[in-house]
């Protein structure tokens, strides 16, 4: 009979600059008492890695818990694994800020805890061949990836039980795949059945079991504080290990000095299994659950071997609004040693953070606090970047989508447009309160929509002893979330180029379902370089399409920039004689929309119509006045988007914005003229 080398690790991550209570929570319900329990069990030996972020908050929140996690590391109870500082997809950076990163925590890691990392987590388990030259200086021998990345390449689950060796430009990486069963075994059913599995593993042969997963699923995970802790499982478990002499805890780095490779191996830029479909269009992760059905007479490894989804930069593809925030990061990225400042680098480090980059069964992208706080690390950046100096327009590829934007840099606010969808602003960075009012989020559709549709689809996990994984907890609550299933069409920006008819009301504005007969809100427009100074020219020769013909028309949009705001003026030549309406669509995000008063009046019921052609926005948590005018409206209508998305306790309703449509009845052509300024209190 062989032995079963427990290779346990934990990775602990909060979001950076997360609501201090909710960080507070993680601690209290997951961190400290896994520490405490763990520390009460001299035989048991693992792995931990926190992201830099977190282990700053603890050290300044929970002095106590800090001392505890440098007594066991330092008495060789834990192995402390690097990543980056404030946990970026290292595939999804570039090379110098992955290094930076890293060798940050590193630093970190030695000074606290007198360890030097050998180990790396990988964030979000994000995999990519490049990596092996990048960590190799950084003094990193190994990494941690799923075993579906190996399956996925051809391997035997049986013959995962160990590490290999990669190798990349002539230079290697030790990879150890995590066991998928243990995954979903810890800790979601009884502790003596984990600990059976284990020991069952050396039963012919030494094998080594490898679990690196999330640290929150011991205590903040719905369900799991009083299951891991109250009900006594953690206690239970370990104490079936300490009693089960076939089963050896081990740090990494033990296993690693004492152990050969298993063999070599060449592994695709993947993630884990759910990471594939999460990063599909809702179509394909539909089909793909339906193509996975539908192969029921083979086994799981197989159908997991030819069977995939999509890789984790595919997000950037699939929401525009992640691709933003992506690509802003790259372009500060760009510009580091020009700027040769190290509160600039810290800004930029902080901005490189994964959380509000995607989405799957944890909030992210949908979070708007999230994205604020990655705007908010972009526009300090910003700051320094320009200081306090004259006005600014460039001009340049920064969604790298191989059409040129505009970028308008004044004292008081940062405005990006972009020309490859409509001409259309796509950032409103306050530079005062390093706010974009601009971070707004498109009502996507979502392949879990379909549950709430047809809540009879998704069965709840049958559980004998344990409790539900996150990825399967049942869909509650979902009574009149069907009629919130709206699905926009066209990107939340503002500056939209909406032709339609005198149906145009508050109920098609929300539903996003009135009659659009012009081409100008999701296609490309020709930038032309400005007559005067601090001026922009989008310009589309498209169509207006009416009585089933395409009748021929150009828009044109002038902007004009200033300190105190943005000036427009659009217009429309088109052969169609009808009379039709212009509506000129803006959309904002607050942080607090509540408290925002719309010409002195709040939203209620989610939309209001005003008459008239000014709109002045007060927002108190910016203490900014925004004023819209424009002079040839007729109406302006006003909608809250709010998105329904899935969270690791069901589903969520959480409000992205506002819609703002300003109105103007036309017949054959138009010429708006308008302004958007900016008033700052105290």
């Amino acid at each position: 009979m062989g032995i079963t080398h427990f290779l346990f690790g934990i990775h602990c991550h909060q979001p950076v600059d997360n609501f201090h209570e909710v960080v507070d929570d993680a601690i209290a319900k997951s961190y400290r008492p896994f520490f405490e329990v763990a520390s009460r069990y001299e035989s048991f030996r693992f792995s931990v890695h926190f992201s830099g972020w977190l282990l700053e908050f603890i050290q300044t929140r929970d002095p106590e818990l800090f001392s505890l996690m440098q007594e066991m590391a330092r008495g060789g109870r834990i192995e402390f694994f690097s990543g980056g500082f404030y946990e970026p997809i290292l595939s999804a950076i570039p090379r110098k800020e992955r290094i930076d990163q890293v060798n940050k925590l590193n630093t970190y890691i030695q000074k606290y805890f007198d360890q030097t990392p050998r180990g790396l987590w990988l964030t979000e388990r994000v995999w990519d061949s490049s990596l092996v030259g990048d960590m190799r200086e950084c003094g990193i021998e190994y990494m941690v990836v799923d075993d579906y990345h190996f399956i996925s390449t051809g391997f035997d689950a049986e013959n995962l039980y160990g590490y290999y060796l990669t190798e990349n430009g002539g230079e290697t990486m030790a990879l150890f795949p995590i066991n998928k069963t243990l995954r979903y075994l810890i800790p979601f059913k009884g502790a003596q059945g984990v600990k059976e599995y284990l020991s069952a593993l050396s039963a012919t042969e030494d094998r080594a079991a490898v679990l690196f997963d999330d640290g929150e699923k011991f205590g903040a995970w719905p369900k799991t504080y009083e299951w891991v802790y109250e009900s006594g499982w953690l206690e239970q478990f370990l104490a079936g290990l300490a009693g089960a002499p076939e089963v050896l805890s081990s740090t990494y780095s033990d296993y690693f000095d004492s152990h050969k490779p298993l063999g070599l191996a060449y592994l695709p830029p993947y993630s884990y299994f759910e990471m594939g479909e999460w990063s599909l269009t809702p179509h394909d992760a539909i089909m793909l659950e339906k193509i996975k059905g539908s192969l029921s007479e083979y086994s799981e490894e197989s159908v997991s071997k030819f069977v995939k989804g999509s890789i984790w930069k595919n997000f950037l593809v699939k929401y525009y609004e992640s691709n933003h925030i992506h690509k802003r990061s790259l372009e500060l990225s760009a510009v580091r040693n020009e700027v040769n400042n190290s509160d600039f680098d810290e800004w930029l480090f902080k901005a490189q953070t994964n959380d509000a980059l995607w989405h799957g069964v944890f909030g992210g992208l949908y979070l708007p606090n999230l994205r604020d706080n990655a705007y908010r690390f972009i526009i300090e950046a910003e700051n320094i970047r320009y200081k306090e100096r004259e006005s600014i327009l460039e001009i340049n590829d920064f969604n790298m989508d191989g059409y040129d934007d505009v970028k308008f840099i004044g004292n008081r606010y940062i405005a990006l447009f972009d020309s490859r969808i409509g001409g259309q602003m796509n950032e409103f960075g306050l530079r005062e309160t390093c706010f974009n009012l601009q971070n707004t989020l498109k009502r996507y559709v979502e392949p879990y929509h379909e549950a709430i549709m047809n809540p009879n689809i998704r069965g709840e996990e049958e559980v004998n002893e344990g409790i539900t994984t996150i990825h399967a907890l049942s869909t509650e609550k979902m009574e009149g979330l069907k009629e919130l299933l709206i699905a926009d069409w066209y990107h939340k920006n503002s500056f939209i180029d909406h032709i339609s008819d005198e149906s145009f009301d508050e109920n098609r504005f929300k539903e996003c379902s009135f009659p659009e007969y012009g081409d100008f809100v999701n296609t490309p427009f020709t930038l032309k370089k400005g007559e005067k100074i601090f001026t922009a020219v989008f310009e589309r020769r498209g169509g207006v399409y009416a009585d089933g013909v395409k009748y021929s028309a150009t828009l044109t949009k002038h902007y004009r920039f200033t300190d105190e705001g943005i000036g427009f003026e659009i217009s429309l030549e088109s052969e169609y004689t009808g009379s039709l309406m212009y509506c000129m669509e803006m959309n904002f995000h607050f942080a607090e929309l509540h408290k925002v008063n719309f010409n002195g009046i709040g939203i209620e019921n989610g939309c209001i119509t005003l008459a008239g052609d000014t709109l002045e926005i007060d927002d108190p948590y910016t203490a900014t006045t925004v004023t819209i005018t424009v002079r040839e409206g007729e109406k302006i209508i006003l909608s809250q988007i709010d998105t329904v998305s899935q969270s690791e306790i069901g589903f969520d309703l959480t409000n992205q914005g506002v819609s703002i449509a300003f109105v103007v009845p036309y017949q054959k052509s138009f010429n708006v003229t308008g302004s958007m300024t900016l008033k700052t209190k105290g």
